[in-house]
């Protein structure tokens, strides 16, 4: 399944690292921005061109020390349908330089509508006698509270097309806890969650042992982090929450099983931004951005033992 693909990538860089692609217009380098703004005006295709002109140095930059990247939609719909242009760039030129591509959409609904999210972010839309793939990308995330209606059809176009879905179960949010840790019986909402995805994915286990519905579970609550990764055996987590949200790499260590697998832990901010601290105006932004994904791979490195 597709979460032996991100494995693979994960044991060949000996770095669980997934780099978020996350821009503002402050983010980008005032000299990357002003070019754009000088040939389009002070417009969103021009903001949209320059996300992709600083992804594309990203990605350049990190392609060989990180196993994936994460663009969070989000950021890209702020400029509308230039913006949403950029992240279906960005993720083409990840993926052209080897990167797994992770769509951080957060989607959901339930039968018809799942179908749609699902076919538009990892499958494909049948059009007169072809059958093209909109996004295409390997991996995304979708909220399962809505239960099995909302995740079944994600897990369909999975197996069918050998992509994967991070499904939230305990996120990195301080107010998470008041949703999320209720008691259900005896079990939090958060277990029942994980619970329910494992379950529903059993039969797509693959060489890892990892089924294509993985887990969103937060740096930031790390005694939780070991528990889940105690109960759900099967599930690969995606761990946001490292760096500019506090979480570190000792917080983390408890996402990866008995071999160093498993898990994969995202750092946004941290990364893009390392430009700002450097002095430099961001002219060194692509250099800055790899310096801190090293940093970040010696740090989870010390404190697990990547096989």
């Amino acid at each position: 399944m597709s979460f032996d693909i991100l494995q693979e990538k994960i044991i060949a860089l000996k770095n669980p690292t997934v780099a978020g692609l996350d821009p503002l217009p402050d983010y980008v380098p005032k000299h990357i921005m002003d070019r754009h703004l000088a040939l389009k005006g002070e417009t969103l295709e021009a903001a949209a061109d320059a996300y992709f002109e600083f992804n594309r140095g990203l990605i350049d930059a990190l392609c060989d020390i990180v196993p994936a990247v994460k663009p969070q939609s989000a950021y890209y719909e702020l400029l509308g349908p230039a913006g949403v242009a950029a992240l279906a760039k960005t993720a083409a030129y990840a993926k052209a330089k080897g990167l797994y591509v992770i769509a951080d959409v957060k989607r959901n609904d339930i039968g018809s509508t799942a179908e749609a999210y699902s076919a538009a972010y990892l499958g494909t839309v049948k059009i007169g006698g072809s059958e093209l793939a909109p996004f295409d990308f390997d991996a995304a995330t979708i909220n399962g509270y809505l239960g099995t209606d909302g995740i079944a059809p994600f897990l369909e176009t999975c197996r069918r097309r050998n992509k994967a879905v991070f499904v939230l179960v305990k996120t990195s949010n301080p107010s998470s806890a008041e949703l999320q840790d209720l008691q259900v019986g005896e079990r939090k909402l958060y277990e029942a969650a994980g619970d329910l995805i494992e379950a529903l994915a059993r039969d797509t286990a693959g060489k890892y042992g990892y089924t294509c519905a993985g887990a969103v579970v937060g740096a930031t609550y790390p005694e939780e982090l070991k528990s889940l990764r105690r109960r759900l055996k099967n599930t690969f987590f995606l761990v946001p929450g490292y760096g500019a949200q506090g979480g570190g790499a000792g917080d983390v260590a408890g996402a990866f099983d008995e071999n160093g697998r498993g898990a994969v832990i995202n750092s946004s901010r941290a990364i893009i931004c390392a430009w700002k601290k450097t002095g430099r105006d961001g002219l060194d932004f692509a250099e800055a951005a790899r310096a801190e994904a090293i940093k970040m791979r010696g740090a989870l490195r010390e404190c697990v033992d990547f096989r």
